[in-house]
This record gives C-alpha cells, structure tokens and sequence, in this order.
C-alpha cells in the first residue's frame, strides 16, 4: 500500500491553489491556459496596480488552465470585465466595505487588472461563453446612462422601466440585473478577483451576454473557426462549443487545431475531454496518452489521464500520472484512488475463495469510490450472479456493463484476479453463453480469452471445458432427432460431469427421459434444471406434461398455470391447462358438465341468455361494459386474456347499452362492473377493478 500523504500546511494550500488551479479543478474540461477569450464588454480604463480604493473598486481577473465558464472559483484569463462600484453606491446599499482583501479563492493578477475610473461606466456587450444569462430578461447590447435606464443602439422604441445594474435575479456571470432602482448584489456568489472586503453589496457584477447565444451564429463562428489557419483561435471556439455541451462540434474543432499544431498536449487534452463527453472512454484515454508523450511535463494531461484511469479500475497504471515527482496532484483524488484499491483487491480475494456474495458488495463499493466504468469489475458482477443460480440477474448486469471500445492497449493486459483484463471479460461471457445454451457462442467467447491470456490456467480450463461440453451436447442433439433416445441421455449426461449446473442439458436429458416412459426421472431433471434457472419454460412444460402422464393432476395443473403466466397468448399452453383442470375436478368426484374449451368471451344479448350463464356449472364471470366507456376499453383486453389463461372457466359479457333490462335487474350502475358466479350463487362482485385483483378474484375462485 501507498504511503500515507502528509497534510499540507495551510500556508502553502492557498499558494499552491493560485499557482496552478488545474490540478483541483474539474478534470472533464478543456485547457483554458492558453487562451485569451477577450472581454465580452468593451474594456475599460485601465488603473495603476495598487490605486486607492476610497473612490472605486478595484476588480482583477486571473489566468487559469481550468475554470469552466462563470465558475465563482475559478480564475479566467481576460474572462469577463468585472465592474466596480462606487462608494456611494454601496453607501446606499447601507453595506461596509474592507478595501481590496482578496477572499480564499480569489487571486489578483500580474498582468490584467481592470478598474473604472468613472461612475457612469460605459459597457457594450458582446458574445462570450463565460457567463450565463437566462432566455428571459436578456440585457440587450446598448450603454448604461446616468439615469440608470439602458438606452440601446439602433432601436427607436423606449423601455417602461429602468434596468438597473447588480440588483435583481436575472444572472449575468456572477451579478444581477433587476427591475427598479435597487442595487443590492447577491451574496451566494462570490467574485473571484473582485476588490471588496468581502460584503455582498461590494461584490462586483460581471456583465456578459448569454451562453444560449443564436443556433445561426454558432453555427457561422464553427464553420469560420473549423476553416481557419490560427490553430489557438480554433481551439478557442472548439473550448465555446465545449462550454455549451456541442461535444461533437468541438471534437472536430479540436481535431483541425491539432492538424495545425500536431505537437501541441494542450489541444490533444482538450480532445480527451471532448471524447469522455461523448462517452468515448478509450479513445479519451489514448489521447491523454498522447498528450503526455508530447509533453511529458504536462501536468493536466497527467492529471485527466489518471481520473479516467481510476473509472477503468486501472488503479496502478493512474497513481504513477496522479503522483508527478512523488507527490499526488489532488489529495482528494488520491483518497479516491486507495479507496477504489482497496475495494477491488477485497473483491479478489472474495472471488479466490468463492464468497460471491461479498464479490458483490465489494464490487458495488468500488464502483461507488470511483471505478465506474470499470468493465471487469462489472463482469465480476455477472460472474458471482451466475455463481449464485441468479441467471435473471446476471443477464441484466451483462447488458449495464460499460463498452469501452477501442479497450486501451496499455490497460488490456493489466491484471484482474490473475488473468488479463480484456480476457476476463470474454471468460464471463463465455460462462453465461454455456449457462443460457448457446454453446457455439460460448466457445468463441472462450477462445477469444484464450487468445488474450494463453498462459492463464483458469482460462485454459474454461476453454477446454467449453469445447468438450458443446460437442457433448451437439452429439446429444443428433442422437435425439435419430430416436436414439437412451444413447442421448447418455451423452447430455457427459456433458453434465463437466458443467454439473448446465440447465439446458438437464433439460435435454429430461426429454430422452420422457420419449422413453421414465417420467419420474424426467421430473427429476426437470427439476434440477428449474433449480438454476427458475424461469426456464421448457423443463416447466415437460414437468407438466409428465405430472399429467402420472394423472398428477394437482401437480399438472400448477406448472400449467405457471406456463400460463409467462405464455399468456399460448393456445396450447390454455388448452392442456383446462383439460388437466377437468381431469383434476373429475379425480375430485366434483360434477362436470358442458365443459367445452373455448378461450373467447361470450356476449350475452338477452335476459334469458343471462340466467343460463349464471346458472352454469363451475366458475362463471361477467364483465358489464358498454362501448363508448374508455375504463371498459382498457379492461376489456386484459378480460380476454384471462379467457385463454383460465380456460375452464365460463367468460361473459353485457353492455348494458344494447341490454339496458340486464344492467336494471341486476344494479348495474357503474361500469366497468365484474360479477362472479360459482354454480348458480354470486360470490363476487367488483366495481371498476384494476388488473391485479381482478386476476387474483378469478383465480381464487378458480381453484
């Protein structure tokens, strides 16, 4: 394990921040350290550094590799104007001031430091991702009067009511404009560089234009900037389009500035962040990796490179990028790190020692610490399911585990529980393929991991005992369709010495068991292949066919219905159901008459049609519907459904729109209305049901 870190001194966190920001900031943006984006409003007159504060506030912006656009802690270089403000203003305010304190995440520049020298400043606006703006309430190109109100250029129309800088809710980076005449700046969004002593009125509003700039004009700046020869200004635009979520748009501006500046990390960083945006993780991982081979002192290639290592799993190959010259980057990212190490190498020995249980919660801890784009750790997971008989669940987690396609070559033969990643991942799928029969699949699957890993001994057992049980099955399969049926129970028994868990060969060898007569050993194979995948319908139906070969009408009768459940639409299925239901009431000595499968629902037209269906022998139900109800439209397919699942019992139904003298005689006043008849007697009745109960009514008095 890795040596503890040493905890910084508090003196040298604040410095080493201001230095270099990259390195704690959000690792999924592109480099901005290069870039001079150019103020959004028109500049102002520049101050000497140092100018007493007693008449204006002085703001600041600095330079940053990171800052996303508008961020309150991060620092852009020639980013926004920020706009001071005056003593009287803040004096209106009724707020203090402490001079040009900087608060812990501020910093001041050396080299830009903006202030106004007047109170009535005059600010044009102009496009700029920095800041964010809402649809609503956009302030509109034009300059600021003495008057408070906003008089805009090239417009003949007047505005009813005065805009009034940093003091209402529309956001403009990190100030406000409001209605009215206030001047109070919100204090939940403090100015990176701004000169005030830390009070919120003296905090200075940044005046920008909105993120949501026009489709046309986005458009016209990508295709200007994606023909252009200045590979910076490229990359600028590719960093605006970043900014706004356009990832493809800025992959393709940042492909044109590295076919301008083939050498340059800066853009191949900022490609791998445009890559993981799209979800392209190893493509991401590539071209960090290129990025640090063009510069290998590229701190932020190296920092990027390691956070999407860590969501690979990849936890060696990120510590040597996280800790440049022995020292981490970011402690917190380091914590994140051990904790995603020490949760996989748990899960390890789990696995070792086949406690897939644990396998399971240490596999859900690793992936919350961190690694969750991790494929093997995801594999792992369909591993201990299918370990676990819980074959349903296994299916599920295979089709959630990430594509990480291309795999990255340098991450492909790292190990994970003593065999190469990219050749576990094709060793659990060759394990669920044999598990759900697809055999073919399943060798392929295993060869591939053979391929990967040739010295791996647990994926050279794999692959031998993959091979030996699909030709055991296919010479089963050959000897069945032969009606060589005891030589093909012999055979699928092979196969089962080497894959004792194999629910397709136990079934396969139930069905030799059936054409032969032996129906209690084909129940038994039934069984044992129910016992691993619950929901498997072939070794179901023939469990029920062989019950009803034994007149085990209680036990026929139960596994239909089960059938019934998971094949509503079977016909089959319906018919063989309702005969073992006869056969079950005659073993029962109950009186059967007129017992017809039918499996459509019978419309009744008359009173006396009514009287006999109620009078019927067994279970009889009534749906009383009419036909321009929309509940009655909803029910009525799942009415019939239930026909074809219950075959012995009689399904009716009124609209008491065409029978008006039914739905009088029997009360009918709210529809959709389901009455239950058993020999003659009502024993149920249900006023609008929902699916649920009308299903559990039906099959309680069924029985």
């Amino acid at each position: 394990m890795p040596k503890s870190v040493k905890p910084i001194p508090e003196s040298d966190k604040l410095a080493d921040h201001l230095r270099d920001s990259s390195l704690t900031s959000d690792i999924n943006k592109p480099d901005f350290r290069e870039l001079d984006l150019g103020s959004p409003v028109s500049p102002l007159r520049s101050q000497p550094r140092g100018l007493n504060n007693n008449n204006t506030t002085t703001t600041t912006t600095s330079s940053s590799s990171s800052s996303s656009s508008g961020s309150v802690t991060g620092r852009v270089r020639n980013g926004p104007a920020v706009i001071g403000r005056s003593n009287s203003a803040r004096s209106q305010s009724g707020s203090s001031s402490g001079g040009n304190n900087l608060r812990p995440t501020q910093s001041r520049s050396d080299s830009a430091t903006s202030s106004s020298s007047h109170s009535q400043p005059l600010i044009s606006s102009a496009t700029s991702p920095a800041t964010t703006s809402p649809a609503a309430n956009v302030l509109p190109t034009g300059n600021i009067c003495p008057s408070g109100k906003i008089q805009i250029t090239g417009m003949t129309q007047s505005r009813s009511r005065s805009d009034v800088l940093g003091s209402g809710t529309g956001t403009y980076g990190h100030g406000s404009i409001m209605r009215g005449g206030g001047s109070s700046v919100s204090p939940a969004k403090p100015i990176a560089g701004g000169g005030g002593g830390g009070s919120p009125t003296t905090s200075p509003v940044i005046v920008g234009s909105s993120n949501r700039g026009s489709p046309v004009a986005a458009e016209s700046l990508w295709k200007k900037a994606i023909l252009g020869s200045d590979a910076e200004e490229v990359k600028r635009v590719g960093n605006e389009m970043y900014r706004k979520g356009l990832f493809n748009e800025a992959l393709k501006l940042y492909d044109r500035a590295i076919a301008l500046s083939p050498t340059s990390a800066a853009y191949r960083s900022n490609r791998a962040a445009a890559l993981t945006g799209l979800s392209r993780i190893g493509e991401a991982v590539k071209e960090c990796e290129d990025a640090v081979r063009s510069d290998p002192n590229y701190a932020r290639a190296h920092h990027r490179l390691a956070l999407l290592l860590i969501r690979l799993g990849q936890v060696n190959s990120a510590r040597k990028h996280l800790c440049i010259q022995g020292r981490p980057s970011d402690p917190m990212e380091l914590q994140k790190l051990e904790a995603v190490e020490k949760h996989m190498a748990k899960c390890v020995d789990a696995r070792r020692l086949s406690d897939w249980k644990k396998v399971l919660t240490e596999v859900d801890a690793a992936i919350v610490s961190g690694a969750d784009l991790s494929p093997q750790l995801f594999m792992c997971k369909v591993e201990a399911f299918l370990k676990l008989h819980r074959l349903d669940d296994a299916q599920s987690k295979l089709l959630e585990a990430p594509r990480v396609e291309p795999f990255p070559v340098s991450c492909s033969q790292t190990q994970f529980s003593g065999m190469a990643c990219e050749a576990y991942t094709y060793f659990v799928k060759g394990q669920i393929e044999m598990a759900l029969g697809r055999f073919e699949n399943a060798v392929i699957a295993a060869e591939k991991a053979s391929q990967i890993d040739p010295h791996c001994n647990e994926v050279a057992m794999l692959h031998n005992t993959v091979t030996l049980v699909a030709r055991a099955r296919a010479r089963g399969n050959d000897l069945y369709k032969s009606e060589r049926y005891t030589e093909a129970s012999s055979a699928y028994a092979e196969g089962l010495r080497l894959d004792p868990c194999n629910a397709v060969l136990y079934c396969n060898r139930a069905a030799c068991w059936f054409k032969l007569g032996m129906w209690e050993r084909s129940i038994e194979d039934c069984n044992k292949a129910l016992r691993y995948q619950p929901r498997y319908t072939k070794p179901l139906l023939r469990r029920a066919a062989s019950n009803s070969k034994m007149e085990r009408w209680g036990a026929a009768v139960s596994d239909y219905e089960a059938l019934i459940r998971e094949l509503p639409h079977d016909k089959e299925v319906a018919e063989s159901l309702f005969h073992a239901q006869v056969a079950l009431k005659k073993s029962r000595g109950e009186e059967v008459l007129n017992m017809e499968f039918g499996g459509e629902v019978e419309e009744i037209f008359s009173r006396e049609q009514f009287k006999a269906a109620m009078n019927l022998p067994g279970v009889s139900v009534i749906h009383f519907s009419t036909a321009s109800d929309h509940q009655c439209k909803q029910i009525s397919p799942f009415v019939d459904s239930l026909c074809t699942r219950y075959p012995s019992i009689h399904f009716m139904k009124v609209d008491i729109e065409k029978c008006s003298s039914i739905g009088n005689a029997e009360n009918v006043r709210v529809v959709p209305t389901v009455k239950i008849y058993k020999n003659g007697s009502r024993v149920k009745e249900i006023v609008c049901p929902s699916r649920e109960v009308l299903e559990y009514s039906v099959r309680h008095y069924s029985s």
